[in-house]
Protein backbone atom coordinates (compact mmCIF):
# COMPACT_ATOMS: atom_id res chain seq x y z
CA UNK A 1 0.00 0.00 0.00
CA UNK A 2 0.97 3.52 -1.02
CA UNK A 3 0.97 6.15 1.86
CA UNK A 4 0.98 10.11 1.91
CA UNK A 5 3.46 10.05 4.62
CA UNK A 6 5.82 7.73 6.48
CA UNK A 7 5.08 9.28 9.47
CA UNK A 8 1.90 11.53 10.81
CA UNK A 9 2.44 13.34 14.17
CA UNK A 10 -1.17 14.05 15.55
CA UNK A 11 -0.21 16.91 18.19
CA UNK A 12 2.43 20.16 17.49
CA UNK A 13 3.68 20.27 21.59
CA UNK A 14 6.57 19.09 22.98
CA UNK A 15 6.53 15.80 22.20
CA UNK A 16 5.19 15.76 18.68
CA UNK A 17 7.54 18.51 17.29
CA UNK A 18 10.33 16.95 19.11
CA UNK A 19 9.76 13.25 17.61
CA UNK A 20 8.61 14.73 13.97
CA UNK A 21 12.03 16.69 13.31
CA UNK A 22 14.49 14.15 14.51
CA UNK A 23 12.20 11.42 12.10
CA UNK A 24 12.88 13.86 9.73
CA UNK A 25 16.39 14.07 10.39
CA UNK A 26 16.19 10.08 9.59
CA UNK A 27 15.22 11.11 6.07
CA UNK A 28 11.20 10.22 7.15
CA UNK A 29 8.50 11.95 5.15
CA UNK A 30 6.59 13.66 7.67
CA UNK A 31 3.22 15.78 8.49
CA UNK A 32 2.30 17.09 11.88
CA UNK A 33 -1.35 18.30 12.64
CA UNK A 34 -2.65 20.42 15.17
CA UNK A 35 -5.93 21.77 15.32
CA UNK A 36 -4.55 24.82 18.07
CA UNK A 37 -1.79 26.73 18.10
CA UNK A 38 2.03 25.12 18.05
CA UNK A 39 3.68 24.90 20.92
CA UNK A 40 1.31 23.00 22.74
CA UNK A 41 0.32 23.81 26.24
CA UNK A 42 4.01 24.12 27.47
CA UNK A 43 3.84 27.11 25.17
CA UNK A 44 0.52 28.43 25.70
CA UNK A 45 -0.95 27.33 28.58
CA UNK A 46 1.94 25.99 30.46
CA UNK A 47 5.46 26.05 31.19
CA UNK A 48 6.60 29.22 29.49
CA UNK A 49 3.32 31.60 30.21
CA UNK A 50 3.40 30.39 33.83
CA UNK A 51 7.12 30.92 34.60
CA UNK A 52 6.80 34.67 32.91
CA UNK A 53 3.94 35.08 35.49
CA UNK A 54 6.20 34.14 38.32
CA UNK A 55 8.70 36.31 37.13
CA UNK A 56 6.47 39.40 36.98
CA UNK A 57 4.92 38.43 39.99
CA UNK A 58 8.33 38.48 41.95
CA UNK A 59 8.98 42.00 40.93
CA UNK A 60 6.92 43.23 44.14
CA UNK A 61 8.93 41.14 46.46
CA UNK A 62 12.15 42.15 45.08
CA UNK A 63 11.14 45.59 45.41
CA UNK A 64 10.22 45.34 49.36
CA UNK A 65 13.49 43.61 49.50
CA UNK A 66 15.27 46.34 47.46
CA UNK A 67 15.05 48.81 51.09
CA UNK A 68 17.01 46.32 52.40
CA UNK A 69 19.99 46.61 50.18
CA UNK A 70 19.76 50.51 50.10
CA UNK A 71 17.65 51.33 47.24
CA UNK A 72 14.14 53.41 47.64
CA UNK A 73 11.93 52.20 44.97
CA UNK A 74 8.45 52.84 45.06
CA UNK A 75 5.83 50.05 44.00
CA UNK A 76 3.25 50.97 42.06
CA UNK A 77 0.13 49.37 40.45
CA UNK A 78 0.54 46.19 38.69
CA UNK A 79 -0.77 46.47 35.19
CA UNK A 80 -2.04 43.46 34.72
CA UNK A 81 -2.97 44.27 30.39
CA UNK A 82 0.39 45.66 29.74
CA UNK A 83 1.75 41.86 31.06
CA UNK A 84 -0.49 39.79 29.48
CA UNK A 85 0.75 41.86 25.75
CA UNK A 86 4.33 41.89 26.30
CA UNK A 87 3.61 37.86 27.29
CA UNK A 88 1.85 37.08 24.68
CA UNK A 89 4.06 38.61 22.45
CA UNK A 90 6.53 36.23 23.55
CA UNK A 91 4.16 33.42 22.84
CA UNK A 92 3.55 34.21 19.29
CA UNK A 93 7.20 34.34 18.79
CA UNK A 94 8.13 30.71 20.30
CA UNK A 95 5.14 29.72 17.98
CA UNK A 96 6.85 31.31 14.95
CA UNK A 97 9.60 29.19 16.34
CA UNK A 98 8.43 26.28 15.98
CA UNK A 99 6.58 26.62 12.52
CA UNK A 100 10.07 27.18 11.39
CA UNK A 101 12.22 24.84 12.31
CA UNK A 102 9.46 22.30 11.52
CA UNK A 103 9.50 23.60 7.83
CA UNK A 104 12.90 23.98 7.87
CA UNK A 105 13.05 20.26 8.50
CA UNK A 106 11.22 19.48 5.88
CA UNK A 107 7.80 18.56 7.84
CA UNK A 108 4.36 19.27 6.56
CA UNK A 109 2.19 21.33 8.99
CA UNK A 110 -1.59 20.58 8.76
CA UNK A 111 -3.90 22.69 10.69
CA UNK A 112 -6.16 20.55 11.38
CA UNK A 113 -8.13 18.12 14.19
CA UNK A 114 -7.42 14.48 13.09
CA UNK A 115 -9.95 11.51 13.70
CA UNK A 116 -9.05 7.86 12.63
CA UNK A 117 -11.01 6.01 9.84
CA UNK A 118 -9.09 3.09 10.39
CA UNK A 119 -5.15 1.91 11.06
CA UNK A 120 -3.82 4.14 8.98
CA UNK A 121 -6.10 6.64 7.50
CA UNK A 122 -6.98 10.31 9.41
CA UNK A 123 -10.32 12.20 8.12
CA UNK A 124 -8.44 15.96 8.03
CA UNK A 125 -11.69 17.71 8.01
CA UNK A 126 -11.47 18.66 4.28
CA UNK A 127 -9.30 15.37 3.19
CA UNK A 128 -8.15 12.16 4.16
CA UNK A 129 -4.63 11.44 5.00
CA UNK A 130 -2.48 8.27 5.08
CA UNK A 131 0.26 7.06 7.10
CA UNK A 132 2.64 4.08 7.07
CA UNK A 133 3.59 5.06 11.32
CA UNK A 134 1.36 7.50 13.46
CA UNK A 135 2.30 9.37 16.46
CA UNK A 136 -0.19 10.13 18.96
CA UNK A 137 1.43 13.35 20.74
CA UNK A 138 -2.31 14.73 22.15
CA UNK A 139 -1.36 15.45 25.31
CA UNK A 140 -3.34 16.45 28.24
CA UNK A 141 -6.36 18.72 29.42
CA UNK A 142 -7.22 20.43 32.97
CA UNK A 143 -9.60 17.98 34.79
CA UNK A 144 -12.85 19.08 36.50
CA UNK A 145 -14.68 17.40 39.24
CA UNK A 146 -18.66 16.51 39.32
CA UNK A 147 -20.06 18.66 41.68
CA UNK A 148 -22.95 21.20 41.60
CA UNK A 149 -21.70 24.70 39.60
CA UNK A 150 -18.50 23.53 38.87
CA UNK A 151 -19.21 25.95 35.94
CA UNK A 152 -18.29 28.82 37.49
CA UNK A 153 -14.86 27.83 37.86
CA UNK A 154 -12.06 28.26 35.65
CA UNK A 155 -8.68 26.09 35.01
CA UNK A 156 -5.56 26.77 34.48
CA UNK A 157 -6.01 27.00 30.53
CA UNK A 158 -8.05 29.93 30.95
CA UNK A 159 -6.41 31.76 34.00
CA UNK A 160 -3.76 33.01 31.59
CA UNK A 161 -6.19 35.37 30.12
CA UNK A 162 -8.38 36.69 33.12
CA UNK A 163 -9.56 40.24 31.59
CA UNK A 164 -8.16 41.29 35.51
CA UNK A 165 -6.86 40.33 38.13
CA UNK A 166 -9.07 39.42 41.11
CA UNK A 167 -8.88 40.28 44.37
CA UNK A 168 -10.01 37.12 45.91
CA UNK A 169 -9.30 33.80 44.44
CA UNK A 170 -10.26 30.17 45.58
CA UNK A 171 -7.87 27.45 44.48
CA UNK A 172 -9.16 23.65 44.56
CA UNK A 173 -6.57 21.41 44.34
CA UNK A 174 -2.75 21.80 46.03
CA UNK A 175 -0.72 19.79 43.65
CA UNK A 176 2.09 21.52 41.59
CA UNK A 177 -0.26 23.76 39.60
CA UNK A 178 -2.65 24.69 42.44
CA UNK A 179 0.55 25.74 44.38
CA UNK A 180 2.38 27.86 41.80
CA UNK A 181 -0.74 29.89 40.76
CA UNK A 182 -0.94 30.23 44.71
CA UNK A 183 2.22 31.49 45.22
CA UNK A 184 1.87 33.81 42.03
CA UNK A 185 -1.69 35.62 42.90
CA UNK A 186 -0.34 36.06 46.47
CA UNK A 187 2.90 38.09 45.08
CA UNK A 188 0.02 40.16 42.97
CA UNK A 189 -1.61 40.78 45.86
CA UNK A 190 -4.54 38.43 45.47
CA UNK A 191 -6.23 37.15 48.97
CA UNK A 192 -5.60 33.36 48.06
CA UNK A 193 -7.32 30.13 49.48
CA UNK A 194 -5.62 26.82 48.68
CA UNK A 195 -7.76 23.66 49.76
CA UNK A 196 -7.11 20.10 49.18
CA UNK A 197 -8.83 16.45 50.41
CA UNK A 198 -5.59 15.68 51.32
CA UNK A 199 -3.91 16.75 54.56
CA UNK A 200 -1.07 18.30 53.02
CA UNK A 201 0.25 20.23 49.47
CA UNK A 202 2.09 18.64 46.60
CA UNK A 203 1.32 15.05 47.41
CA UNK A 204 3.36 12.66 46.11
CA UNK A 205 6.65 14.59 46.87
CA UNK A 206 8.64 14.61 50.12
CA UNK A 207 6.98 15.43 53.36
CA UNK A 208 9.62 17.96 54.78
CA UNK A 209 9.31 19.16 51.40
CA UNK A 210 5.47 19.39 51.57
CA UNK A 211 5.45 20.76 55.05
CA UNK A 212 8.17 23.21 54.01
CA UNK A 213 6.86 24.78 51.31
CA UNK A 214 3.43 24.69 52.90
CA UNK A 215 4.77 26.49 56.07
CA UNK A 216 6.29 29.12 53.64
CA UNK A 217 3.00 30.18 51.82
CA UNK A 218 1.38 30.19 55.30
CA UNK A 219 3.92 32.77 56.32
CA UNK A 220 3.36 34.74 53.34
CA UNK A 221 -0.59 34.85 54.03
CA UNK A 222 -1.91 32.08 51.64
CA UNK A 223 -4.49 30.11 53.71
CA UNK A 224 -4.31 26.76 52.97
CA UNK A 225 -7.01 23.98 54.10
CA UNK A 226 -5.58 20.48 54.40
CA UNK A 227 -8.80 17.90 54.52
CA UNK A 228 -10.97 20.56 52.81
CA UNK A 229 -13.29 20.03 49.64
CA UNK A 230 -15.71 22.22 47.97
CA UNK A 231 -19.14 20.29 48.26
CA UNK A 232 -21.20 22.87 45.91
CA UNK A 233 -20.26 26.05 44.12
CA UNK A 234 -22.46 29.07 43.21
CA UNK A 235 -22.67 32.95 42.12
CA UNK A 236 -24.41 35.20 44.58
CA UNK A 237 -24.39 38.95 44.36
CA UNK A 238 -20.98 39.20 46.63
CA UNK A 239 -19.56 37.09 44.52
CA UNK A 240 -18.51 33.19 43.51
CA UNK A 241 -19.52 31.42 47.29
CA UNK A 242 -17.97 27.49 47.97
CA UNK A 243 -19.77 25.23 50.77
CA UNK A 244 -16.26 23.47 52.47
CA UNK A 245 -16.91 19.82 54.05
CA UNK A 246 -13.54 18.86 56.22
CA UNK A 247 -11.45 20.22 58.58
CA UNK A 248 -12.70 23.63 57.32
CA UNK A 249 -16.32 23.41 57.12
CA UNK A 250 -18.17 26.32 55.94
CA UNK A 251 -18.93 29.11 53.44
CA UNK A 252 -16.12 30.82 51.20
CA UNK A 253 -17.06 33.56 48.92
CA UNK A 254 -14.55 34.94 46.30
CA UNK A 255 -14.19 36.56 43.22
CA UNK A 256 -12.56 33.58 41.42
CA UNK A 257 -12.33 29.87 41.81
CA UNK A 258 -9.26 27.73 40.10
CA UNK A 259 -9.54 24.35 39.97
CA UNK A 260 -6.53 22.41 39.69
CA UNK A 261 -7.11 19.12 40.51
CA UNK A 262 -5.01 17.19 38.08
CA UNK A 263 -4.94 16.66 33.94
CA UNK A 264 -6.29 13.56 32.06
CA UNK A 265 -5.38 12.27 28.68
CA UNK A 266 -6.62 14.41 25.59
CA UNK A 267 -8.51 11.71 23.58
CA UNK A 268 -12.36 12.97 23.01
CA UNK A 269 -12.64 13.38 19.13
CA UNK A 270 -9.31 10.74 17.81
CA UNK A 271 -11.94 7.69 17.45
CA UNK A 272 -8.95 5.31 18.95
CA UNK A 273 -11.50 2.47 18.32
CA UNK A 274 -11.10 2.81 14.44
CA UNK A 275 -7.68 2.28 14.62
CA UNK A 276 -7.78 -0.56 17.28
CA UNK A 277 -5.80 1.63 19.78
CA UNK A 278 -6.08 0.09 23.31
CA UNK A 279 -6.71 2.81 26.20
CA UNK A 280 -6.11 1.74 30.18
CA UNK A 281 -8.29 3.36 32.64
CA UNK A 282 -7.70 7.41 30.66
CA UNK A 283 -4.38 6.75 29.04
CA UNK A 284 -3.17 5.44 25.49
CA UNK A 285 -1.01 2.51 27.00
CA UNK A 286 2.55 1.77 25.44
CA UNK A 287 5.15 -0.42 25.77
CA UNK A 288 8.60 0.86 26.90
CA UNK A 289 9.31 1.93 22.85
CA UNK A 290 6.07 3.58 23.23
CA UNK A 291 4.58 1.52 20.64
CA UNK A 292 -0.05 1.17 21.76
CA UNK A 293 -1.89 -2.44 20.99
CA UNK A 294 -1.45 -1.38 17.10
CA UNK A 295 2.48 -2.21 15.90
CA UNK A 296 2.51 1.12 13.84
CA UNK A 297 0.95 3.18 15.85
CA UNK A 298 3.00 4.81 18.96
CA UNK A 299 2.04 7.71 21.74
CA UNK A 300 4.26 9.77 24.02
CA UNK A 301 3.44 12.85 26.29
CA UNK A 302 0.77 13.29 28.74
CA UNK A 303 -1.72 11.48 26.39
CA UNK A 304 -0.23 7.97 27.69
CA UNK A 305 0.54 7.05 31.85
CA UNK A 306 4.29 7.92 32.11
CA UNK A 307 5.52 10.83 34.19
CA UNK A 308 3.53 14.27 32.17
CA UNK A 309 6.57 16.53 31.99
CA UNK A 310 7.51 18.30 29.08
CA UNK A 311 11.42 17.35 28.87
CA UNK A 312 10.43 13.80 29.53
CA UNK A 313 7.61 14.32 26.82
CA UNK A 314 10.65 15.82 24.04
CA UNK A 315 12.71 13.25 25.58
CA UNK A 316 9.95 10.49 24.45
CA UNK A 317 9.29 11.93 21.07
CA UNK A 318 13.05 11.81 20.49
CA UNK A 319 13.57 8.21 21.37
CA UNK A 320 10.39 6.97 19.30
CA UNK A 321 12.14 8.64 16.06
CA UNK A 322 15.00 6.91 16.90
CA UNK A 323 13.86 3.40 17.45
CA UNK A 324 11.37 3.91 14.37
CA UNK A 325 13.26 5.42 11.79
CA UNK A 326 16.83 5.19 13.68
CA UNK A 327 17.46 1.55 13.74
CA UNK A 328 17.84 2.49 17.43
CA UNK A 329 15.33 1.29 20.25
CA UNK A 330 15.90 3.47 22.77
CA UNK A 331 13.67 3.01 26.08
CA UNK A 332 14.03 5.49 28.79
CA UNK A 333 15.04 5.80 32.21
CA UNK A 334 12.56 7.73 34.06
CA UNK A 335 14.05 6.69 37.58
CA UNK A 336 16.09 10.36 37.65
CA UNK A 337 14.04 12.86 36.33
CA UNK A 338 14.34 16.29 38.33
CA UNK A 339 10.93 18.39 38.97
CA UNK A 340 10.58 21.87 40.61
CA UNK A 341 7.67 23.43 41.86
CA UNK A 342 7.77 27.18 40.85
CA UNK A 343 6.59 28.88 43.98
CA UNK A 344 7.77 31.31 46.54
CA UNK A 345 9.44 29.02 48.48
CA UNK A 346 10.89 27.26 45.47
CA UNK A 347 11.52 23.57 45.45
CA UNK A 348 12.95 21.17 43.36
CA UNK A 349 13.82 17.16 43.76
CA UNK A 350 14.92 14.08 42.04
CA UNK A 351 15.29 10.42 42.95
CA UNK A 352 13.23 8.84 45.61
CA UNK A 353 11.40 10.21 48.59
CA UNK A 354 12.23 9.27 52.04
CA UNK A 355 8.70 7.55 52.38
CA UNK A 356 9.38 5.82 48.75
CA UNK A 357 12.55 4.86 49.29
CA UNK A 358 11.96 3.21 53.09
CA UNK A 359 9.00 1.21 51.16
CA UNK A 360 11.27 0.00 48.25
CA UNK A 361 14.92 -0.87 50.50
CA UNK A 362 13.29 -0.93 54.04
CA UNK A 363 12.73 1.82 56.43
CA UNK A 364 16.04 0.31 58.47
CA UNK A 365 18.53 0.06 55.30
CA UNK A 366 17.78 4.33 54.72
CA UNK A 367 19.02 7.07 56.78
CA UNK A 368 18.34 10.83 55.63
CA UNK A 369 20.12 14.34 56.55
CA UNK A 370 18.23 17.20 56.80
CA UNK A 371 20.06 20.91 57.21
CA UNK A 372 18.24 24.05 57.48
CA UNK A 373 20.04 27.63 56.27
CA UNK A 374 19.73 31.06 55.62
CA UNK A 375 20.64 32.16 52.26
CA UNK A 376 22.93 34.97 51.99
CA UNK A 377 20.72 37.22 50.13
CA UNK A 378 17.43 36.34 52.83
CA UNK A 379 19.85 37.20 55.69
CA UNK A 380 20.15 40.87 55.28
CA UNK A 381 16.67 41.02 55.66
CA UNK A 382 16.21 38.47 57.76
CA UNK A 383 13.67 36.24 55.92
CA UNK A 384 12.25 34.15 58.65
CA UNK A 385 12.34 31.60 55.91
CA UNK A 386 15.21 28.87 56.29
CA UNK A 387 15.86 27.54 53.47
CA UNK A 388 16.24 23.40 53.29
CA UNK A 389 18.33 20.46 51.96
CA UNK A 390 17.76 17.19 52.50
CA UNK A 391 19.57 13.85 51.01
CA UNK A 392 18.07 9.75 51.38
CA UNK A 393 20.95 7.78 51.84
CA UNK A 394 21.02 3.83 51.89
CA UNK A 395 22.96 2.88 54.81
CA UNK A 396 24.81 -0.11 53.63
CA UNK A 397 26.09 1.84 49.97
CA UNK A 398 25.99 5.58 51.23
CA UNK A 399 24.61 5.65 47.55
CA UNK A 400 22.06 8.66 47.23
CA UNK A 401 18.74 7.86 46.44
CA UNK A 402 16.99 11.33 46.93
CA UNK A 403 17.74 14.78 46.67
CA UNK A 404 15.23 17.73 47.90
CA UNK A 405 16.00 21.25 48.11
CA UNK A 406 14.21 24.63 49.25
CA UNK A 407 15.71 27.60 48.25
CA UNK A 408 16.18 30.43 45.66
CA UNK A 409 17.14 29.21 42.27
CA UNK A 410 16.31 25.18 43.56
CA UNK A 411 15.49 24.33 40.06
CA UNK A 412 18.61 25.22 38.78
CA UNK A 413 20.60 23.83 41.48
CA UNK A 414 18.97 20.10 41.23
CA UNK A 415 19.84 20.32 37.40
CA UNK A 416 23.51 19.42 38.22
CA UNK A 417 22.86 17.68 41.46
CA UNK A 418 20.19 15.26 39.51
CA UNK A 419 23.22 13.93 37.42
CA UNK A 420 25.46 12.98 40.29
CA UNK A 421 22.87 10.94 41.61
CA UNK A 422 21.98 9.32 38.13
CA UNK A 423 25.77 7.81 38.05
CA UNK A 424 25.22 6.74 42.04
CA UNK A 425 26.88 9.35 44.12
CA UNK A 426 27.55 8.65 47.52
CA UNK A 427 27.22 10.82 50.78
CA UNK A 428 31.38 10.45 50.95
CA UNK A 429 31.72 11.81 47.05
CA UNK A 430 29.36 14.79 48.19
CA UNK A 431 31.54 15.50 51.70
CA UNK A 432 34.75 15.37 49.41
CA UNK A 433 33.67 17.97 47.36
CA UNK A 434 34.20 21.57 47.65
CA UNK A 435 32.02 24.35 46.81
CA UNK A 436 31.50 27.21 45.40
CA UNK A 437 31.50 30.31 48.23
CA UNK A 438 29.22 32.23 49.34
CA UNK A 439 26.15 30.07 47.28
CA UNK A 440 23.06 28.00 48.58
CA UNK A 441 24.31 25.24 46.74
CA UNK A 442 27.69 24.80 48.72
CA UNK A 443 25.24 23.94 51.39
CA UNK A 444 25.19 20.11 50.06
CA UNK A 445 28.92 20.23 50.52
CA UNK A 446 29.26 22.07 54.30
CA UNK A 447 26.27 21.14 56.13
CA UNK A 448 25.14 17.78 56.00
Amino acid sequence: MTFNYDLLVIGAGSSGIAAAKQAAKYGAKVAITESQELGGVCVNQGCISKKLMVYASDFADLANDAADYGWQIRVEQFDWQRFRSVRDQEVERLRQVQEKVLTQAGVDIVRSHATFIDPHTLDMGDRKLTADKILLAVGGKPLKPKLPGIEHTITSREIFNLPNIPQRLAIIGSGYIGVEFASIFCSLGVEVTLMDKEDSILKGFDDDLRNHVRSGLIKRGIQSFGNTTAERIEKTAEGIQLTLEGDRAGSLTVDTVLCAVGRVPNLEGLNLENAGVEVEGKAIAVDQYSRTSQPHIFAVGDCTNRLPLTPVARAEGRAFADTAFGNHPQPLDYTHVPSAVFARPEAATVGLSEAQAQQQHGAENIRCYRAEFHSLYRSVNRCPDPSLIKLVIHQASKQVLGVHIICEHAAEIIQGIAVTVKKGVTKQELDDMIGVHPTSAEEFFTSL
